[in-house]
């Protein structure tokens, strides 16, 4: 089936429908919103018929995580990960920052020390202070070149743990940097999470979108079997098919007093499942591979596009992303923007571009772009950028 990656879907306009979107109503009309993650495709086909036909119903009552969900995703877990899980490990949840939230409600107590490595997605940060717990945060070693990556500082690393820590939020492919973590990264990450008797919650939610050719995704629960009894991975149809709106994700917990523990607590702090999310996610990992396989080809080409306008930018550095649609850019030296206070806030006043701000991941002077958009509005937006980024 050919798949409709290039035409714009008409968001903001009162003609679309009612409908506001954080993504393309937060900002004046004149901004062109290339900032939260959200894409501007419309989901595949599949999920849309499927979610029709539940509209048909016409009931929208109290639903149930149907057996059929939760055989489907054991079926794509298998399949794309090599790891075989159980329909039983699986706890359907309202969203994957709601999981994180949750997970340190159920698996820490006052006081214990809830750690990150930062940049990081936004929300990681706000989870102990939250919850009531200590917030511990290590920063990723940055790039020193352009032709070099972000790298996990495992010295760095042990060097944050305290007698206090108890919880690590982990996030494999790692937003925003979009790092795939090599697996001696995660071996050196595994024997401290031992070493030190720590509980992991791996985020995992852009999993499905490695855009190198041929890569494939191994969760780290999977990965290192010993971390299996101290592992919570979160996992979610919603920035692979584009259905975060639709607020449904899985908990997969393999270990069985750590999953009752983490039910008993989060019992009446969430609402039932989300019965159109439900069927949402079930089309999507029955039937959305083609979709998504096509998706990655229109990502890979504006991964690439973004590179190439980034060398013409001075000062602008990005490690090109391995995943996901957000690529990292640092423009603390960008001379267009010397003296800006932010750069996204330069940028946006500048340029009528808006982009997520990297200090609310922890990293002033970074922001994160989202291009996962059509390529004549990833092209229009760039074109604004230049008008600042490549001024001398």
């Amino acid at each position: 089936m050919d798949y409709d990656f290039a035409t714009p879907v008409e968001r903001r306009h009162p003609a679309a429908g009612n409908w506001p979107s954080q993504k393309w109503h937060h900002y004046a009309a004149e901004v062109l919103p290339l900032w939260v993650a959200d894409m501007d495709f419309v989901s595949p086909p599949e999920v849309i018929e499927a979610l029709r036909a539940r509209v048909d119903h016409g009931v929208f009552g109290y639903g149930l995580v149907p057996d059929s969900l939760r055989h489907t995703l054991c079926e794509w877990s298998a399949e794309h990960y090599g790891w075989r899980i159980e329909p039983e490990w699986q706890l359907w949840l309202p969203g994957v920052v709601p999981a994180l939230h949750l997970a340190s409600l159920a698996l820490t107590e006052p006081g214990d020390g809830v750690l990150t490595v930062t940049p990081i997605y936004p929300p990681f940060l706000k989870v102990a202070e939250r919850t009531g717990r200590l917030p511990q945060q290590v920063a990723l070693r940055a790039p020193a070149a352009a032709d070099e990556t972000w790298r996990l500082d495992l010295e760095a690393l042990e060097a944050a743990i305290t007698p206090e820590t108890r919880l690590l939020l982990w996030c494999q492919p790692h937003n925003p940097t979009g790092r795939v973590w090599r697996h001696d990264e995660l071996a050196g990450l595994a024997r401290l999470v031992e070493r030190h008797d720590l509980l992991v919650v791996s985020d995992e939610l852009h999993c499905d979108l490695l855009l190198d050719e041929g890569a494939r995704h191994r969760p780290l629960a999977a990965a290192f079997p010993e971390l299996v009894a101290r592992t919570l991975t979160l996992w979610a149809p919603s920035k692979t098919f584009n259905l975060a709106g639709l607020t449904t994700a899985c908990a997969v917990i393999p270990d069985a007093g750590l999953r009752r523990r983490f039910a008993a607590r989060v019992r009446g702090l969430q609402p039932d499942g989300n019965v159109l999310g439900l069927v949402a996610a079930e089309a999507a990992y029955a039937r959305g591979e083609p979709w998504r396989q096509a998706l990655l080809e229109v990502l890979r080409g504006h991964r690439h596009t973004l590179a190439e306008r980034v060398t013409q930018w001075p000062g602008t550095v990005m490690s090109p992303p391995e995943s996901t649609y957000l690529a990292w850019l640092d423009l603390r030296r960008a001379p267009a923007l010397e003296g800006a206070a932010s750069p996204q806030q330069a940028l946006l006043e500048r340029a009528g571009v808006a982009l997520s701000d990297g200090a609310d991941f922890g990293w002033p002077g970074f922001i994160r772009l989202n291009f996962g958009t059509t390529a004549s509005q990833l092209e229009a937006a760039l074109d604004r950028l230049d008008t600042v980024l490549r001024a001398q």
